[in-house]
């Protein structure tokens, strides 16, 4: 899947520093240029030339000569009881994504996309149901939080967002190339300065991947979304694991280099009558024994694409309760803007109840998942 429109001219966002530098010596200008152009776009949030006003006219038409500064447009917010703000943005060629902003007190959580769909076909899951149309590159992913570091300046300028997930649409390690630059644009000292240990990327499971993820310099938070304590019930629910089951999923995360005090996190995804059951949990634990890691319990957020239920609560807390009784450290995920279809597997470009794309039974040309 291409990343983008065509475009011969090179869009600064998606550019890394060593990039941006370079750029600015092929144009005939010093270095140091490259970074005052960087720094306004990533650390500053610039979406124009003239907003850069340390940087004299003509050095500025001289940049903008050899590149062009792309921004996506918020295009509607919807806002939660509960807080939670959806943001739907468009991109530059007229598709649509949406990112999620979570307060938690003094913390504010950003949700973000890396795909606009997915590929991945988890049975639960709304944004699957739009197919995959394209890879965000790494400007798309990162605008994501400059736009949304826009909007709570104008709105809320005490609040910061103090954490980000790649947990939005898509599968980020489908998109990995694009995804670790997004990664190195905004852990970057010169630019949002955001710091590894507040950023998650979730994972379905793409077992090459996690090996490769495991063998970088720069490491984020690591969570996947196992939903199934055995291969049976995963490979009904999520068919990536037909391809990497359990077993092999498990061994690569044995080996993933975890650094002192980080622990992986499972995400499990309750469905009533499918995975729910204390003989479940009493699976999972046995599964997860010997894990430094904590487990997640996200009561399925229902939306009508999918056939399944919310267990009860009384099922909730029991199989929560079987959990901890063997030893399995477990947290339960409250659902936030699920009133908004913003909550864990409901985005799908929803806006009051109404699907603003249609949706596919299947992406237009599935890519391989390797």
């Amino acid at each position: 899947m291409s990343a983008a429109t065509p475009d011969e001219t090179p869009d600064l966002r998606a550019l890394t520093l060593d990039e941006a530098q370079a750029l600015a010596v092929s144009l005939g200008l010093p270095r140091f240029r490259g970074e005052q152009a960087w720094r306004w776009v990533h650390g500053k949030g610039a979406t124009s030339w003239d907003e850069m006003t340390n940087i004299g006219a003509d050095v500025r038409a001289r940049l903008a000569a050899g590149a062009r500064i792309g921004t996506l447009t918020l295009a509607e917010v919807q806002r939660s009881r509960d807080g939670t703000k959806k943001l739907r943005f468009t991109t530059r060629d007229g598709y649509s994504i949406e990112s999620v902003l979570i307060p938690d007190g003094d913390k504010t959580t950003q949700c973000i996309s890396s795909q606009v769909g997915c590929a991945v076909d988890c049975q639960f899951c709304a944004t699957a149901k739009l197919g995959l149309t394209r890879n965000l590159d790494p400007g798309e992913i990162a605008d994501q939080v400059y736009r949304a570091r826009a909007l709570l300046a104008a709105e809320e300028p005490d609040r910061r967002i103090t954490n980000l997930v790649y947990m939005g649409m898509g599968e980020p390690l489908h998109n990995y190339d694009n995804v670790m630059r997004s990664l190195r644009i905004l852990t970057s000292d010169l630019g949002v300065g955001l710091s590894q240990r507040r950023i998650t990327v979730s994972t379905a499971g793409m077992v090459p991947r996690l090996e490769k993820l495991g063998a970088e310099d720069v490491r984020p938070n690591l969570a996947v979304s196992l939903n199934a304590s055995n291969d049976r019930v995963r490979d009904e629910i999520m068919p990536i694991n037909r391809k990497w089951n359990i077993g092999k999923l498990l061994a690569a995360l044995r080996s993933y280099p975890l650094e002192h005090r980080r622990r992986v996190t499972f995400e499990y995804v309750l469905l009533a009558g499918v995975n729910d059951a204390l003989a479940d949990a009493a699976e999972l634990a046995k599964l997860l024994r010997g894990f430094r890691c904590k487990v997640n319990i996200i009561p399925w957020n229902p939306h009508p694409e999918a056939p399944y239920e919310r267990p009860s609560p009384g099922a909730i807390e029991a199989f929560q309760n079987e959990c901890k009784r063997l030893g399995l450290p477990t947290y339960l995920r409250t659902p936030r803007g699920d009133d908004i279809d913003a909550a864990c597997g409901q985005l799908a470009n929803r806006s009051n109840g109404e699907l603003l794309v249609p949706l596919r039974k299947r992406p237009v040309k599935a890519p391989a998942l390797d």
